[in-house]
């Protein structure tokens, strides 16, 4: 978009129309939201923005990427302490198997008592999945479909929204993954907006694109906070009773204020266990406290990370003692 088109009143009216709009539709509180990783591998590993893009080559045994289920389990159970949502699983393509990511998800919802989101790829599978499960995460990833085709290789929408449409017909919750920055305009938001339409989604989780070395992004710029705010605005304003959840980084916490009056439900993209306790962990409920929004999660009440012992396995307790001690380590002062 030309410099000139630009109309800065415009967007903040836009903004302002979305966030009366979640008012009413939604209550007064923001989630922290953590997606936790089952593994660094991806078989496919050619997503042209991806970290796991440039590990690919450099991993010679792929289960050796693979985390410890009870390391997994132990994050699940620091999240709940913590209030933390679980924005989904997520694993590289033949990470784990269907059954081996059935198991975990049952063990997570034993600990929260709520169902998980799964983001691990296309699968025709679904039908292995039951109550452990909320729904499915499509990787989407970009707005412009004819520039999905170019930096997700691997990943053909066509097959993420067959997935999609037969989650919803099994009756599971479907969300859709979109990275901004990766080289869509703002015109591009017109296909998502038909695209969130036309496969009913119930969830649509927004990034800034991380340029990470080694990939074609790494001396590409993060999307400007007031038009990852107009996106975000804009499909509030169309979709008024759609989840949203929006990420950033760290060195970004200043956009999660306008995200939220913009319409986000939910803040994610942060490294919990290194952030919390510090001047970054504290800006972040700072932003939302501004937004007159109320928090669910903490970054900074150490007794909400209990006991070095877990409530339910002890086998998970040398990995809880580790994410209360990084916890309090407060490596960014």
């Amino acid at each position: 978009m030309e410099q000139n088109t630009i109309n800065s009143t415009e967007i903040l009216e836009t903004i302002n129309k979305a966030n009366k709009l979640t008012l009413k539709n939604f209550s007064n509180t923001i989630s922290l939201e953590r997606a936790i990783f089952l593994s660094w591998w991806c078989d496919k590993g050619d997503c042209k923005f991806c970290y796991m893009s440039t590990q690919k080559n450099k991993i010679s045994d792929p289960k050796k990427a693979r985390r410890r289920v009870n390391n997994i389990l132990a994050e699940a159970e620091m999240c709940k302490r913590l209030g933390w949502n679980i924005e989904f699983l997520s694993g590289g393509y033949k990470s784990f198997t269907t059954s081996e990511i059935k198991s975990i998800a049952s063990n997570i919802y034993n600990i929260t008592e709520e169902g998980v989101w799964l983001n691990t790829g296309i699968t025709d599978q679904l039908e292995e999945y039951g109550k452990e499960v909320k729904g499915i995460t499509g990787a989407v990833e970009t707005a412009n479909h004819i520039l999905q085709k170019e930096i997700c290789p691997s990943k053909p929408l066509n097959d993420i929204s067959k997935m999609l449409d037969k989650a919803g017909d099994l009756g599971f919750k479907k969300a859709i993954t979109i990275i901004l920055g990766l080289g869509e305009t703002f015109e591009d938001i017109n296909y998502l907006i038909q695209y969130l339409k036309e496969h009913d989604i119930d969830r649509v989780i927004f990034y800034s694109l991380n340029p990470h070395p080694e990939t074609i992004y790494v001396n590409s710029s993060q999307p400007a906070s007031l038009y990852y705010a107009k996106v975000v605005s804009t499909i509030r304003l169309n979709f008024p009773k759609i989840e949203i959840i929006c990420g950033t980084w760290v060195d970004n916490l200043a956009n999660i204020g306008i995200l939220i009056l913009s319409g986000a439900n939910g803040i994610t993209k942060f490294p919990l266990f290194k952030m919390f306790g510090t001047k970054y962990g504290k800006r972040v409920e700072e932003e939302v406290q501004w937004t007159g929004r109320k928090l669910k999660g903490t970054f900074t009440n150490e007794e909400k990370l209990g006991s070095e012992k877990s409530q339910y396995n002890q086998d998970f307790n040398p990995y809880i003692k580790r994410y209360i001690k990084d916890s309090l380590k407060n490596k960014y002062k």
